[in-house]
Order: structure tokens, then sequence, then C-alpha cells
């Protein structure tokens, strides 16, 4: 049975609502409606980038559910607790433009350039040594679950990692080469 569970849990939400073992950075490109599981889905990325008319909502308690793909914890850590509250408890609906506003989205912009400025935000963060983006990935995550104090513990021995490998090595190099760094992820 708990098999069967995760199974369609995975199926439900391709398993990006909660999953700890995504190393790499997820953007979401919303064009349209995000309701229910398609905000959550929305909210397990790392990056939101909307279209002007996309709206979201998380409207499960008019049809007596609640929300169970990491809504209501993610939302009442992404943005302020008594406005998260507000939009659980009222299921209200949202424009693009209020997501930005209270910090939930990241960019927003016409329809026609919504998959243009995820792919430009892709690359952008493609720029950077895929080794440090999945620690930074892995820092943010680890220490949202932590206080301050133990996060700052746990940056020292992911750095020291890190500072052993090729591409710490290339960065600095590169820049004081004056050209672009070659990453090897290793």
């Amino acid at each position: 049975r708990e098999a069967f569970d995760k199974l369609k849990y995975k199926a439900i939400t391709g398993g990006l609502t909660f999953n700890p073992n995504i190393t790499k950075p997820v953007i979401a490109a919303v064009n349209g409606f995000a309701f229910g599981g398609g905000f959550e889905l929305a909210l397990g990325a790392d990056l939101i980038i909307a279209a002007e008319h996309a709206v979201f909502s998380l409207p499960e308690p008019l049809v007596g559910r609640v929300p169970t793909e990491g809504g209501v914890h993610r939302l009442v850590r992404q943005i302020p607790y008594r406005i998260a509250m507000e939009i659980l408890f009222t299921y209200k609906r949202m424009s693009a433009q209020e997501g930005l506003e209270l910090g939930f989205v990241n960019k927003v912009v016409p329809l026609d350039q919504l998959m243009i400025e995820a792919e430009k935000m892709a690359n952008t963060i493609m720029g950077g040594s895929p080794l440090a983006i999945r620690a930074i990935k892995q820092m943010a995550n680890d220490g949202l679950e932590m206080t301050l104090r133990k996060a700052f513990a746990t940056t020292f021995p992911l750095y020291g990692k890190f500072s052993q490998s090729q591409d710490f090595i290339e960065g600095p190099k590169a820049f004081s080469e004056k050209r672009k760094p070659v990453w090897k992820g290793v």
C-alpha cells in the first residue's frame, strides 16, 4: 500500500512538490490558471516566471479539500504569514502582478515572452558553476529547516567539499585570464 501511495503521489505531482533530491534549479513558467495542484507545483519550483494573465489560487476549501501538495507549507514560508493565511482561508485569486508584489513570483512578462524569459533565466543560471549552483540550492533548502547558527555551521563542510573541485579552481583562473569559465561539474 505504501509503495502504491508513493507511486500515485509521484504520478500526480511529477515528484516536484517535495523532492529534496532535485539538485538542479527548477523554473516554473506559468501561463494561465495555476489553481490547486498547479499553484502548489509552481510553489515547489525555485523560480516562478508568470505570463501577465496568469492567475494563482488554492481553492480547495470550496470543494471540502485542503492543499496537500505543499501549498500551505510553502506559501507561509514564502510570503508574510497573515497574508498567506488570508489567501488560504479565502481561496483568493491572485494575478501574476499580485504574486510579484507578494514575492512568490520572480517576473511577470507578456505571454509571447514567457518561454523566452524562462530560457534566458536558465541560461544565466547555467553560466555559473554547476557545483556552486547545486551547493547554493542545497544550502538554501537545508537552511530553511535550521536555526541560522546551524545553517551557517553546515556551510563550511559543503564549502570544503566544493573547494576541492576543478570548478573551484577554474572560476578564479578564468576571471584573471578575462575569459568565460569552462565548467566541468567536478
